[in-house]
């Protein structure tokens, strides 16, 4: 894992000195992403310049350093992150014999370089198994081209200001550039308040994008024209619309032991590290499945690492030690107290660089930073959830919606503001009495979760407006704003080959996966060096997944039933059949407790009335609705706080 930053093109008043000075402060920015070495390639007439940060992984010696020039000198590389099937390829063009290559070393970046200059940069890529974000430049062509891979596991952003095109690994680094200019995009901060995330293409800042997962950007500079165009090599739509006119028609066995195959090679694929390598486990069904799968094809006992927390309901950590002792890995845990955790949230803006507000931000670190003390590498269970049906709005969002879809909206909308209206209090009391005339134990549920997730339902229009409101922390975010509106394309648009089971799973999977789910493993991880790796997302994995019918995902009412069923030869199901629980922390109590004051800092009247973002009384109701218990507004306020804090960390930058 590294980090990659540069440019393209300069006013013609800069020195030498500055062009390098200029490349060596966004090189200093990702420090964190390579600890092991840095390099610089500058084409001082063409205004071009490369920059690397090296994680050493593979080939640990000078002749894995970067940015890396081919055998032909035409092509120059600055790469982040890891090319699985890399011995393969080089099997490939040694046996075809089109380039006759002498190999310098033993990294995955020259053997890329070797199949760019034989096959062209997007046969190469289709060719690769991998997760990467690249700048290469063509000295012949005069072209930079930028590429990302298919799920979107490496970030890469990119942008123009002041005629220089930038290009970086994360934010900070086109920040450090003296060009750039910081110009909020209002718009966004509508999109983070609304989803917890910022999706793709866009960033907190004006003029700096994200390149799509899947994608390579092509930039010429030779003649007039220097647009840029952006060319999808793979797409998820069509590995699931594949996967829809041309379903897996195997039997359950079949499945299941073409499942277990697929996945245990892109296991073993990215097992593959000159470094020590370990997993994350949190005893669930994913991280359980993948480090069964490293423990079966290692003869040594896997690293593995969890963390545990005080509070019972956020703590998986009980259950990942009994999944390590049953397949001998040699395990780490690490309880945590509030205090750790809550000293972690003032990092957090320099983390993510944008807004960035899942909770569950923090454990990822908290594990990151504990695997790190012991390995350089670690693979997540990541993904699982998207592929084979995890998630509870999977299998509740067409039975909710079958429900209440015969009462009149109006009605419906009238009953979801009269539940957001009633104390949880009130209703827990309601609650308790049905249960003792029903002779029934009362569900320990937190009824004002609960509430605000039927309001959620009962105020969807059809079934399609039902999971956009599901997935959204604030309704209406506009409402919190003084200026800026969400961009009306920030949902993936429905196929008509998905139904909405399977439309739901395709926008997960290319937004919230990589914006979220991705960028929180991302940035975790390298905030201290750590390399992660995650096999359910090497495309083998998904386009088998897309091909599955439903019914072998989701079956009884549980998601995940295949991936059950390949776990299940490992590791007996008394280990992992439970509720799912999720990576996160107990923001709400936390904010009525030690993080009040924290919170009452940044939620100030006269301070959000100075900054001209937000609108004080809407934000101010919420902090005071969530203080008084009337309703559990943890997560929207986290949304509104991240926001407020990574602003707080700008002004003092």
């Amino acid at each position: 894992m590294c980090g990659i930053s540069g440019f393209v093109g300069s006013s013609g008043r800069t020195s030498p000195d500055e062009f390098n000075a200029q490349l060596g402060a966004m090189m200093s920015a990702l420090k964190h992403r390579g600890p092991d070495d840095e390099g610089a390639w500058l084409d001082g007439n063409g205004r071009i310049a490369l920059g690397h940060r090296r994680l050493a992984v593979l080939d640990l010696s000078e002749k894995g350093s970067q940015p890396m020039i081919s055998k032909s000198g035409r092509y120059v590389i600055a790469f982040n992150g890891e090319i699985y099937n890399h011995l393969s390829l080089r099997r490939t063009l040694e046996r075809d014999g089109v380039s006759h290559p002498s190999w310098n070393g033993h990294s995955d970046t020259e053997t890329l370089l070797a199949g760019i200059e034989v096959w062209g940069l997007e046969k190469a890529l289709i060719k690769s198994v991998g997760m990467f974000a690249l700048a290469l430049w063509d000295r012949q062509e005069r072209a930079l081209y930028l590429a990302r891979d298919r799920l979107g596991e490496k970030p890469l952003y990119y942008g123009s200001q002041k005629g220089i095109f930038f290009f970086a690994s994360e934010l900070k680094a086109i920040q450090a550039n003296p060009v750039f200019e910081g110009r909020i995009d209002k718009n966004a901060i509508a999109l983070q308040f609304r989803l917890g995330y910022i999706p793709s293409p866009y960033s907190i800042y004006q003029g700096i994008k994200k390149l799509p997962p899947g994608c390579f950007l092509e930039k010429k500079l030779a003649g007039d024209n220097q647009e840029e165009n952006i060319i999808s090599y793979w797409s998820i739509d069509e590995a699931t619309r594949s996967g829809v006119y041309a379903p897996f028609s195997g039997g359950d066995a079949e499945a299941i032991q073409s499942l277990e195959s697929v996945l245990r090679e892109a296991v073993s694929q990215q097992m593959l590290s000159d470094v020590p390598l370990g997993a994350f486990l949190s005893g669930g069904v994913d991280s359980s499945t993948i480090v069964a799968l490293m423990q079966a094809q290692s003869p040594k006992s896997i690293k593995t690492f969890s963390i545990g927390f005080e509070e019972t309901s956020y703590n998986e950590a009980e259950h990942a030690s009994e999944v390590a002792e049953h397949l001998g890995t040699d395990h780490d845990e690490l309880y945590v107290s509030s205090k750790q955790a809550l000293d972690v949230i003032p990092l957090l803006p320099l983390f993510f660089d944008e807004p960035f507000s899942d909770p569950s931000q923090i454990p990822t670190f908290l594990v990151s930073e504990l695997a790190r003390s012991r390995v350089t590498v670690a693979l997540s269970g990541d993904g699982g959830d998207e592929l084979f049906g995890g998630y509870n709005r999977y299998f509740g969002t067409a039975r909710w919606w079958n429900f209440i879809k015969a009462i009149p909206y109006p009605l419906r909308h009238v009953a979801a503001e009269f539940l957001l209206a009633i104390h949880p209090s009130s209703i827990s009391q309601l609650e308790r009495g049905f249960a003792t005339v029903l002779n029934r134990k009362c569900a320990k549920k937190n009824w004002d979760d609960k509430a605000l997730k039927i309001s959620k339902v009962l105020k969807s229009r059809d079934d399609l407006s039902l999971y956009r409101n599901l997935i959204s922390h604030h309704l209406n975010p506009e409402h919190l704003l003084i200026a800026g509106s969400e961009p009306e394309s920030f949902m993936p648009s429905p196929n008509d080959a998905h139904k909405i089971v399977e439309y739901m799973m395709l926008a997960d999977a290319k937004s919230y996966l990589p914006d979220d789910v991705l960028t929180k493993l991302d940035r975790a991880a390298m905030a201290v060096s750590l390399e992660t790796r995650v096999p359910f997302l090497d495309h083998r994995v998904v386009e088998f997944a897309a091909a599955l019918p439903m019914n072998m995902k989701i079956r009884n009412g549980q998601g995940k039933w295949l991936l059950r069923q390949v776990l299940q030869k490992y590791v007996p199901p008394t280990l992992t059949d439970r509720p799912k629980m999720g990576f996160g922390v107990p923001i709400d109590s936390w904010l009525r407790g030690p993080l009040r004051d924290w919170a009452e800092s940044l939620l100030n009247q006269t301070k959000i009335e100075g900054e001209g973002y937000l609108r004080a009384g809407p934000v101010r109701a919420l902090w005071q609705d969530h203080l008084s218990g009337k309703r559990n507004l943890g997560q929207p306020l986290w949304n509104i706080l991240m926001f407020q804090s990574w602003l707080d960390q700008q002004s003092r930058s």
